[in-house]
């Protein structure tokens, strides 16, 4: 009995020992991207200057999520909502000046350029429509 006991306490010890070198040697896993978003854009930069509320969408013609992203956002043009897509490969000086470092980074933003909301990655419709009616009843003071 006492030779069962001592064999099944080395054996949790080796196994206990084994689990814990090879946890150490796990790498870390990668660090997740912080993406960042302008709070402000130039309006010139873009097509419309007109409208209430801009949707910008900083895409990749390479980008699996930016169509997807952009037939969301492109639903809700009218006259005082505008929108457009711009791929890196179309325009990158514009993605560089904006820091846009992932695709696809959606902007929501007030007549005045101010990003009121911004969405990197997949984007629902209720979001666009929310973030709309933040952006037309933003205070500009």
């Amino acid at each position: 009995m006492i030779v069962r006991i001592a064999l099944f306490l080395l054996l949790t010890g080796v196994a206990v020992g084994l689990a814990w070198y090879l946890q150490r040697r796990r790498p870390d896993p990668p660090s997740a991207p912080s993406y960042k978003a302008p709070s402000q854009l130039d309006l010139a930069d873009f097509d419309r200057t007109d409208a209430d509320v801009s949707l910008i969408v900083f895409a990749s013609t390479t980008c699996d999520t930016c169509p997807g992203v952009w037939e969301t956002v492109r639903d809700h043009r009218s006259a005082e909502v505008a929108a457009q897509r711009i791929d890196v490969q179309d325009d990158p000086a514009l993605h560089k000046r904006y820091q846009i470092d992932g695709v696809p980074t959606t902007l929501i933003v007030d007549a005045e350029g101010v990003v009121v909301q911004a969405f990197f990655g997949f984007l629902r419709d209720v979001d666009v429509v929310e973030s709309i009616e933040r952006a037309r009843t933003a205070d500009p003071n």
